[in-house]
C-alpha cells in the first residue's frame, strides 16, 4: 500500500487528504500536525466518510514530522500552529527528513513555497526531479474555465507557463474542440483573461487540492497525460535553477520529463522575463 505523508492538517493539508481519500486505489494517508488532536480528528472524520465515498484509504494522524520519512510521497502543506511550511522552518524540516534517509519526492502545496523549492535544490542539493509545486497547478483549469465562459463552449485546451503571479498563457496554441482559440475569441478578450490571472493568485485550498491529488497519483502510479506543475528548470527556455510552471510527465516518484509548450516569440519572452525577475529568496 502506498503511503502519502501530509505535513500540515490546516485547510490545504486537510483538503488534499480528503481528495486523496476519495480517489481509489487504497492508500495510507498520514496527516502530521503539531496539534495532534486536530490531525487525528480530521483523519478520523475523513476515514468515517469512506464508506459513503467508496474509499478504502487508511488515515491516521501524528505530530512528529519525522514520521513522514518512510512515505512514498511527502507533501508540505500548512501546519495549524506554524502555518505553511516555508522559509527557514520549511528548509530545516526538509533537511531533517533527508538526514532521516528519505528518498521520496517533495510536493510543495502552499502558494508561498516556491522559493523553498529553489532553496532546497540549491542548499540541500535535492535533485530537481524530486521537487514539484502544485499550488500553481490550479491556474490552468481556471484559465480554461474562463475561456469556456467567454466562448460559450467547452473543451478548452491551454497551457500556462512562468512563475506566479506572473503567468503567461500560450494563447497561440490554445484550442477548443480542435479549433484555434485565437480564431474564436477576440484578442482583447484573451488579454483581459491574462490580466485577471494575477488577481486570482493565490488559489484557495480546494482549488489546490484537486491538482495536488492528481500530481501525487501520477508520482505513485504514473499518468498517461502530462500535468502542469512547478518544477526546477534545467535548461528549458534557457533557464536553470529556477522554479517554473510547465507540463510534466510524472512517474516512479519523480519528474520524468519537462515539456515546453508551443509558445509564440512574445509568449516565450514574457515567460523567460517572469522567471528571471524572480530572484532567489
Amino acid at each position: 500500500m502506498s503511503r502519502v505523508a501530509l505535513l500540515g492538517a490546516g485547510p490545504i493539508g486537510a483538503a488534499i487528504a480528503q481528495r486523496l481519500a476519495e480517489r481509489s486505489p487504497a492508500r495510507d494517508i498520514l496527516l502530521i500536525d503539531e496539534n495532534t488532536g486536530i490531525a487525528q480528528g480530521k483523519a478520523l472524520d475523513i476515514l468515517q466518510s469512506g464508506p459513503i465515498d467508496g474509499s478504502h484509504a487508511r488515515l491516521t494522524g501524528a505530530s512528529d514530522p519525522l514520521a513522514a520519512a518512510g512515505a512514498d510521497v511527502i507533501v508540505l502543506a500548512d501546519d495549524t500552529v506554524k502555518g505553511a511550511w516555508d522559509g527557514d522552518i520549511g528548509l530545516q524540516l526538509i533537511a531533517r527528513l533527508l538526514r532521516a534517509g528519505t528518498n521520496a519526492p517533495f510536493v510543495f502545496a502552499a502558494p508561498s513555497q516556491i522559493p523553498l523549492m529553489e532553496t532546497a535544490a540549491r542548499e540541500l542539493h535535492v535533485p530537481g526531479n524530486r521537487l514539484i509545486g502544485t499550488a500553481a497547478s490550479a491556474i490552468e483549469p481556471i484559465v480554461a474555465s474562463l475561456v469556456n465562459i467567454e466562448s460559450g463552449r467547452t473543451g478548452t485546451t491551454v497551457s500556462v507557463t512562468g512563475r506566479p503571479p506572473s503567468i503567461t498563457v500560450a494563447w497561440s496554441a490554445a484550442t477548443i474542440g480542435g479549433e484555434l482559440l485565437t480564431d474564436l475569441v477576440p484578442a482583447h478578450r484573451l488579454l483581459a483573461i491574462s490580466q485577471s490571472i494575477a488577481r486570482l493568485w493565490p488559489p484557495g485550498p480546494q482549488a489546490i487540492a484537486a491538482p495536488s491529488a492528481r500530481v501525487i497519483d501520477a508520482l505513485l502510479y504514473g499518468s498517461r497525460q502530462s500535468l502542469s506543475a512547478m518544477t526546477m528548470l534545467d535548461g528549458e527556455l534557457g533557464v536553470r535553477a529556477r522554479a517554473g510552471l510547465l507540463p510534466l510527465e510524472l512517474g516512479s516518484g519523480r519528474v520524468l520529463q519537462r515539456r515546453v509548450p508551443a509558445l509564440s516569440p512574445q509568449e516565450k519572452t514574457e515567460t523567460v522575463t517572469s522567471l528571471m525577475k524572480a530572484g532567489f529568496s
